[in-house]
């Protein structure tokens, strides 16, 4: 997989390039190309972006609440700083999601890299505050998380570890009514353990009776209805469409159609008029209107630009593509880039190849609006 995202890749690196040296056959005139390293070299960090090995993978975007709790956490090993954070973190919104998901992910990695030692912080708290809501939901997301990463899929392994998360769930909704987040995570059980539609259809309900416009709730049922998993390419798309025409003013759901692009993409698309297509065009109008309606602090837009930023290098569509970055760049935990072993090197790929793209037409570092 990591030679086909090479050869992706160069594909596009070739596709950004190409002008430049055509142009330079064509005379002096145009924009010549300039070796790496030289004054000329177009060159990220002119505009201001944070070096590949300082980028965050952690979240899509800033949280320095959570990076400051979660710094305290995995320093001193004590629970009590991250079940305040949750305890102060309003229900309603798409906040306490992102918190959750990003704790588990911590205790998980943790696990992973020091297995039976990391995220002993987390057992810790489940231990000694078995009745925090906060922890129980933090717990069957990091059982999520640990099915996915250590089990292969549709294993007996796999199965017990997404039955124990659907009964922490269980409990995590019982700790917390009005609180979707719970339902949230069964959504991912839901999808590993094949639910049917019915069955999976109920606990959709249970999360839009708490919060019909919750975004991340929708991308977790989207992953449902896709042809990779419980659903096809029609379902998905039909799916996102209509959550995307109900969506209020100012409402992210008008980007998931999207996101039902992005989970039905070939591994390499290489041609530029794939991203010409009607399809794809309407899907990428409807995200980048999304995000301009958006409130600034809305905590998924972030995850918008950088599917955005992803889709718009590919349409060769720099200039809009740069201003993706602008918004998003120092964190990558967020998809295209999440998929791939390495994230910060995946999206610094894009970011070049924007950079490239956008100074190739006559932008500068002066000329980028901020």
């Amino acid at each position: 997989m990591e030679f086909l995202w090479f050869l992706f890749a160069l594909g596009l690196i070739f596709a950004a390039l190409g002008p430049w040296l055509w142009r330079r056959r064509g005379g002096s005139g145009g924009i010549r190309l300039a070796e790496p390293g030289t004054p000329d070299a177009a060159d990220p960090l002119a505009y201001g972006f944070v070096r590949q090995e300082l980028l965050d993978v952690r979240m899509p975007g800033p949280d320095q609440d959570l990076v400051d709790v979660l710094d305290v956490v995995q320093r001193t090993r004590d629970w009590r700083a991250a079940s305040q954070l949750l305890a102060g973190t309003p229900k309603e919104g798409e906040l306490r999601w992102q918190r959750v998901q990003a704790f588990a992910g911590a205790a998980s990695l943790e696990l992973a890299q020091q297995p039976g030692v990391g995220g002993a912080w987390l057992r810790a708290w489940r231990a000694e505050a078995p009745k925090d809501a906060g922890g129980a939901a933090v717990h069957a997301e990091f059982l999520v998380q640990q099915a996915w990463r250590s089990a292969a899929v549709g294993t007996d392994e796999f199965r017990i570890i997404l039955e124990e998360a659907r009964k922490v769930c269980g409990e995590a909704a019982l700790l917390a009514p009005g609180d979707p987040v719970p339902y949230i995570v069964q959504l991912a059980v839901a999808r590993g353990l094949g639910y049917g539609h019915e069955e999976f259809d109920q606990v959709w309900a249970k999360v839009i009776d708490r919060d019909a416009r919750h975004m991340g709730a929708h991308l977790a049922a989207l992953h449902y209805w896709c042809e990779k998993w419980h659903g096809s390419r029609e379902e998905a798309n039909r799916f996102a469409t209509a959550a995307a025409a109900r969506a209020p003013q100012g409402s992210l759901l008008a980007a998931l159609p999207l996101f039902a692009v992005w989970e039905h993409m070939e591994d390499l698309t290489l041609v530029q008029s794939f991203y010409e297509t009607q399809v794809v065009s309407t899907a990428m109008e409807g995200a980048l209107y999304a995000v301009n309606a958006a409130a600034p602090d809305d905590p998924m837009l972030a995850h918008v630009r950088h599917l955005l930023l992803h889709f718009l290098v590919g349409a060769h569509r720099w200039a809009e593509a740069m201003d993706q970055i602008v918004h998003v760049d120092g964190h990558v935990g967020a998809l295209p880039w999440t998929l791939q072993e390495d994230p910060a090197a995946q999206y610094a790929v894009y970011r070049a190849l924007a950079v490239a793209g956008y100074e190739a037409n006559g932008g500068s570092p002066a000329t980028l609006p901020r």
